[in-house]
């Protein structure tokens, strides 16, 4: 029985034994192949960028060498900047480095990418390179030699001593600190030396791209949470002894906020609410209410809209756009001044339409860009003339006066005409001083959407 058994069993598991290690040689020669398509990936990313931020400091080189009113070259060789620091940006995503603090140099890029680019785009005719923008770029030529540089010292190194970008993928996720890692210490180096640099006057355009947000720029006395807990509960018409609960956010940052949680009687949700620390401004509401069928229009929404915001101290607003969704209306309102829409301070309201209630309010533009009594010009070109700059075959279907923010970050009055061409439908925004487009929108909208 046992030789019986044997015989059966001594093949079966020597053929088993076999199959595993056929198996696992399969896997390793895989999992190798893998590998050495990950560090070649890796290696060629890297010698790429390396490439690029040394072409990168040429070409600047090249657009400083030329005359100063040589607006030809001028542009060539800021397409050509902004070209190849777009390159090093795509570069520096594919390798092994979001663990690793290289925030300083990728932002930098950005900005010397977002500055090319702004720059190259506008009429040299009318706008040449200012004193402030050369120099920049004189800064820029010799930060940019600094860092090719350093990355040429990186690569040298990582030729010489065969170094393998795999192992510093395993040194980051494995939270190794790798002191003697040849290619951490070199990008250390760099973004070091990137966040010693001073920071350059990128224009209003560039600089707005990185603008950030803060409770603090809004000025205005930081408010307590008993504060909070009073405003919270006039907004929602709750009473002085209403449920008020009231929690910060993100103490001692930047997005330092209060939000407060209304619970009213009869409600089984309750009514949240975000202020600002400082000035106590109200950022956004929620009400979270069960929306019945649509028993109301959107026309009617709107109204409701404009008499909610009269009440709660939020005058001469009016709607721009209204979309509904099912039993939900979505509606944008700006401040209107002397009869011109001022974009920059926008709010959108959510309304249920089965009876019109305002359930949602997000003003966080409107907080941060509101002012007393904006100085808003006449316009210099009459509509007739600024109607003569559309495309013949543009449908015009309305037009007013808009204050916009355009593409540099600055603010300017323009005519806006809402209207039809090529089975579109847009909005096309002529500045009203001399009648040049500031900006071109498709409207997008969904069905029942109303352009107000």
């Amino acid at each position: 029985m046992y030789k019986r058994l044997s015989a059966v069993m001594f093949p079966l598991t020597a053929l088993l034994l076999i199959g595993a290690l056929v198996w696992g040689y399969q896997e390793n020669q895989e999992k190798n192949s893998i590998l050495i398509k990950a560090e070649n990936q890796y290696q060629r990313a890297f010698h790429d960028l390396s490439y690029h931020v040394e072409r990168l400091h040429g070409e600047l080189g090249n657009t400083l060498a030329v005359h100063s009113g040589s607006n030809g070259m001028h542009r060539k060789g800021l397409v050509n900047v902004w070209r190849l620091t777009s390159e090093a940006q795509n570069e520096i995503n594919q390798l092994p480095l979001t663990l690793l603090p290289f925030s300083d140099t990728e932002e930098f890029l950005s900005k010397i990418a977002n500055f090319s680019y702004k720059a190259a785009v506008r009429d040299f005719a009318k706008k040449p390179l200012t004193d402030g923008e050369l120099g920049n770029l004189k800064a820029l030529y010799k930060d940019s030699g600094e860092i090719a540089k350093d990355l040429q010292e990186v690569q040298q190194k990582v030729i010489s001593k065969r170094l393998r970008w795999m192992d510093v993928e395993t040194a980051l996720a494995t939270e190794n600190k790798a002191e003697d890692n040849t290619i951490i210490d070199g990008f250390k180096t760099v973004d070091k030396r990137v966040a010693s640099y001073p920071e350059l006057d990128w224009g209003p355009s560039v600089a707005s791209i990185y603008d950030k947000r803060s409770v603090k720029k809004l000025g205005g006395t930081p408010v307590t949470p008993a504060d909070i807990k009073r405003k919270a509960a006039k907004f929602a018409d709750a009473g002085t002894n209403a449920d008020v609960q009231v929690k910060e956010n993100g103490k001692g940052t930047d997005w330092a906020s209060y939000t407060a949680t209304v619970t009213l009687p009869r409600r089984n949700q309750p009514i949240s609410m975000d202020f600002t620390v400082n000035g106590g401004l109200l950022i956004s509401y929620n009400d979270n209410r069960e929306i019945g069928p649509a028993k109301v229009t959107m026309q009617q929404a709107v109204a409701k809209a404009e008499e909610f915001l009269n009440q709660k101290g939020y005058p001469n607003m009016t709607a721009v756009s209204a979309d509904q969704y099912d039993n939900m209306g979505n509606l944008t309102f700006v401040t209107k001044q002397d009869g011109v829409l001022v974009y920059p301070e926008k709010m959108t309201l959510r309304i249920g339409l089965d009876t019109g209630e305002v359930t949602g309010f997000q003003a966080s533009d409107y907080v941060h860009e509101h002012r007393d009594n904006r100085k808003i010009p006449k316009p210099k070109l009459s509509l007739a003339k600024a109607r003569e700059m559309l495309n013949p075959e543009f449908k015009e279907i309305y037009n007013r006066l808009a204050w916009i923010e355009n593409e540099d970050a600055v603010e300017v009055l323009t005519y806006e005409f809402g209207g039809k061409i090529n089975g579109s439908q847009y909005r096309i925004y002529l500045n009203a001083e001399d009648g040049h487009e500031e900006a071109v929108e498709e409207i997008r909208t969904a069905s029942g959407a109303q352009n107000l």
